[in-house]
């Protein structure tokens, strides 16, 4: 699958160097006229962190983030447009989890020798946590997976984004020495944000009345979870294809409603809350709010255009943290 993969990446490559030369350039991002540095990004949060550690960007950098468009991580696919520009940049930023094994034939097909390629996986190190079945969740089908599969949301945890900030500036400060202090001041600024955002996390927990969360959806939350000391039940895994949750999954979801007398039962960005509705309605009280978090993987172009920011999601959330746990902080 992999040849394959790769074949059809060098397809792509001839046939967008064949374009280039007859056409404009109609890419969405900034011109390439002028840009001394390109930056690719795969997500959200990436780019967010790039776009913090550059500032007023005294390069000139392009910065791109290829899923724009509210494609979830676990489901994109690159256009030959995503793979001309990862081949041609100068720094390349992905989370290295299974959702992009793609990337490793991209890479392959890299004209510029030279990129600068990170992968915050490979950056958390043993940091990085294995995906788990807790009591209830239910299980994936046909996964016949060999060896441990790495829980990817690592955005999720601010203490995460202080490290992997700080690992992206050093790239940035070693492809752009000539402007290293500024970025370095940057970050200082930025991660000095994220460190009083955790102090507030922490607040909002330690003065809250229940330590336990219930999601009626995939759980990428594992990281946040565990810098708090949550406890959490879940239908799925992060990085589950389910939709369906079982009557086994929703009756002991319920059964845990009852048992803590939890206030919410929660639910990831997306409109469709029909487990969180059917938990609830199995519920003796069936009174329980449904709570929204924002995993930050459907983030578009225009929500960044509309002022979206990393901080200012994560923000959001302990609004709503808050109002799960019932925290006095």
């Amino acid at each position: 699958m992999k040849r394959i993969l790769s074949i059809v990446i060098s397809i792509f490559l001839v046939l967008g160097c064949l374009a280039g030369c007859g056409t404009d350039n109609q890419q969405n991002e900034p011109s390439e006229e002028g840009s001394e540095f390109k930056i690719v990004t795969t997500i959200f949060p990436i780019y967010d962190w790039v776009m913090n550690v550059l500032g007023d960007d005294p390069a000139g950098t392009e910065v791109t983030m290829l899923l724009n468009s509210g494609v979830d991580l676990h489901s994109f696919q690159p256009t030959a447009a995503d793979i001309m520009k990862i081949s041609t940049c100068d720094m390349f930023i992905y989370v290295g989890g299974e959702s992009d094994e793609w990337v490793e034939d991209a890479l392959k097909e890299a004209t510029n020798k030279d990129m600068i390629v990170i992968n915050l996986m490979d950056l958390m190190g043993d940091a990085a946590k294995e995906e788990e079945m807790v009591e209830g969740m239910q299980e994936e089908g046909g996964d016949d997976e060999e060896g441990p599969e790495y829980d990817e949301h690592v955005w999720l945890s601010l203490r995460n984004a202080s490290l992997l900030t700080n690992a992206i500036s050093t790239a940035i400060q070693e492809m752009d020495p000539a402007n290293a202090d500024q970025y370095q001041a940057n970050t200082a600024t930025f991660v000095e944000k994220l460190e009083a955002l955790d102090e507030e996390y922490k607040a909002a927990v330690s003065g809250a009345q229940f330590n336990t969360l219930l999601f009626g959806d995939r759980f990428p939350f594992r990281y946040l979870a565990d810098d708090y000391g949550l406890s959490y039940y879940a239908a799925f895994v992060g990085c589950s294809s389910e939709t369906e949750a079982s009557f086994a999954t929703v009756t002991f979801l319920a059964q845990k409603m009852d048992e803590l007398a939890l206030p919410a039962v929660m639910t990831i960005e997306g409109t469709d809350h029909r487990i969180a509705e059917t938990i609830i309605q199995s519920t003796e009280s069936k009174d329980q709010e449904i709570l929204t978090l924002d995993s930050m993987q459907a983030v578009t172009a225009k929500d960044v255009e509309n002022g979206a920011t990393y901080l200012s999601i994560m923000e959001s959330n302990l609004s709503v943290l808050k109002d799960a746990l019932k925290s006095k902080a």
